[in-house]
């Protein structure tokens, strides 16, 4: 059985050219969930894998 993590995307306090980072080993999972919650607040967003102090996950960029 597998565990489900909620995780918050502070897509609503994030100001436009700011990204914030996810850590994750579902890299996919977690870029195409954040990815859906940029569009239900109607903003554009990317995602990148990368690292952020030794840990693996995704950079969410609000583009606009």
């Amino acid at each position: 059985m597998t565990k489900k993590i909620k995780v918050h995307y502070p897509w609503s306090t994030t100001p436009p050219q700011r990204a914030f980072f996810v850590p994750s080993l579902k890299l996919k999972e977690t870029k195409e969930a954040g990815l859906k919650a940029a569009l239900h607040y109607g903003m554009i967003a990317k995602a990148d894998f990368g690292t952020n102090n030794g840990k693996l996950g995704v950079w969410f960029t609000r583009v606009r």
